[in-house]
């Protein structure tokens, strides 16, 4: 391999000659061999929006320094980054700096030496250009917040309209079929299945009402707070007009966050959308394990609905098919539930005046939205879409259900109907014959008041 000489204050580095990355880069490379865990690409597209946002703010409010060459320079090299050509010059793992430091530089090399090779001058200086105006404290939780609301306006939420409109249709579709409800995993009163069908939609429904109202604190940035909240050597404005950049960039309405010591060190917006996000991964392993608890048999289980059959389910048993999307929703479920803590225990480390966990907590947050997402799609697309009823399955368990002796309460009182239930079970006969039998009710007052499907 080819190698180039960079400099930075600590002395001179060999590079890859053909990356664009610098000394600082370097040194993080070589002193962090952690894991495998990359910087998300997300933060990655994020630095390149705000690297630009930084130069047009620049631009207008130190002219003398951020000339229209080294913002065109700059801009060229940030819509590479944006467009994900360069992904291969972000080496960096999640396990660094607490406080992002050495992704920025990594960014800020990346952008000078790019935008100095398509210039075909040394145009760009990584800190006093790309870095202008700004400080990895305040640079690295603006990425963070970017990348989420990207990640939840762009992907999440739409999954999860999605889902909804798939549900929705299956309400239609079922609003005629009514089957035995069930609680503590017993038998229970009747339900449609419609009902139950609507039930899945609020668990969806309510997460992403929640995950809205996260978003406008989200939306507010810290760029603007250099090093420690106060701004030191950003110009006078610089985060009023850089945000106004962020959201032209983006097509969102980011704002500059009016309180920079609290952006710098606090994390609570993050912790509160990703409590919205385990809510839905809570919500849809409820979802997923009903689906798969209705699905189960064919023979011997509930067998209440079809599920698609996607793929063999044993390599021993012939014919066998097995709920696998189900399975895979609650693993990314629990993946989700799990970040969660690492998440709310690295938003906790905020030391001073500045939270030194960042990497860390955004990777998972990232994670997070990306499994809920492509979780979302998988399971609707590969599953829930198919989901059938089968009528005469739901009908014969709802007709040999005890519980529908409820219908009876307010005409022979609960404690005869418990007596008719009892008396049914150990006897193995009807409701009908056991209350007959009992002597609470003629066979012609029963059926005058016993009609399960008027129940739901």
């Amino acid at each position: 391999m080819e190698y180039r000489v960079e400099r930075d204050s600590m002395g001179e580095m060999r590079v890859p000659a053909d990356r664009y990355w610098g000394a600082q880069t370097q040194r993080s490379y070589q002193n962090f061999k952690i894991g495998g865990e990359r910087m998300p690409v997300e933060i990655i597209r994020a630095f390149g929006v705000l690297k630009k946002a930084a130069a047009l703010a620049n631009r207008r409010l130190l002219p003398e320094r951020m000339t229209q060459a080294k913002l065109d320079a700059i801009s060229s090299a940030c819509d590479a980054v944006i467009a994900g050509e360069l992904d291969d010059h972000f080496p960096l793992v999640v396990w660094q700096t607490g406080s992002g430091t050495q992704s920025n530089m990594n960014a800020n090399e990346v952008i000078a030496n790019y935008g100095n090779a398509r210039a075909g001058a040394k145009l760009l200086h990584p800190n006093d250009d790309v870095n202008m105006s700004q400080s990895s404290n305040d640079t690295f939780p603006t990425a963070m917040h970017i990348a989420a609301v990207t990640a939840i306006e762009d992907a999440l939420l739409p999954e999860m309209d999605r889902f909804v409109a798939t549900l929705r249709r299956l309400e239609e579709e079922n609003a005629d079929a009514v089957k035995s409800g069930r609680t503590h995993l017993q038998d229970a009163v009747p339900i449609r299945f419609s009902q139950e069908i609507r039930g899945w939609r609020g668990l969806i429904e309510t997460p992403r009402d929640m995950l809205a109202a996260a978003l406008p604190q989200l939306k507010m940035l810290a760029l603007g707070g250099t090093a420690v909240g106060t701004g030191l050597n950003a110009p006078k404005g610089f985060d009023v007009e850089v945000a106004a950049a962020v959201s032209k960039l983006t097509g969102k309405a980011f704002v500059t966050d009016p309180n920079k010591f609290h952006a710098l060190t606090a994390k609570d917006a993050l912790v509160f959308a990703h409590g919205a996000m385990k809510a839905l991964a809570a919500n849809l392993m409820k979802i997923a394990n009903d689906v798969r608890w209705l699905a189960s048999g064919p023979r011997c289980g509930l067998g209440e609905i079809h599920i698609p059959e996607n793929e063999p389910g044993s390599s021993i048993m012939p014919g066998k098919v097995n709920p696998t999307q189900c399975e895979a929703m609650t693993m990314v479920s629990v993946q989700v539930m799990a970040n969660d803590v690492a998440v709310s225990l690295a938003a906790s480390q905020g030391n001073f005046e500045l939270n030194v966990f960042m990497p860390v907590l955004i990777y998972n947050f990232l994670q997070s939205a990306r499994l809920l997402s492509d979780g979302l799609r998988s399971f609707n697309d590969n599953c829930v879409r198919g989901i059938t009823a089968d009528r005469e399955r739901m009908r014969s368990n709802l007709h040999n259900s005890l519980m529908l002796v409820t219908a009876l309460n307010p005409h022979i009182g609960y404690d005869n109907a418990a007596k008719t239930a009892k008396l049914a079970y150990r006897e193995n006969i009807s409701l009908k014959e056991a209350c007959v039998k009992l002597g609470f009710l003629t066979e012609a007052q029963f059926d005058a008041v016993f009609h399960p499907e008027e129940m739901a």
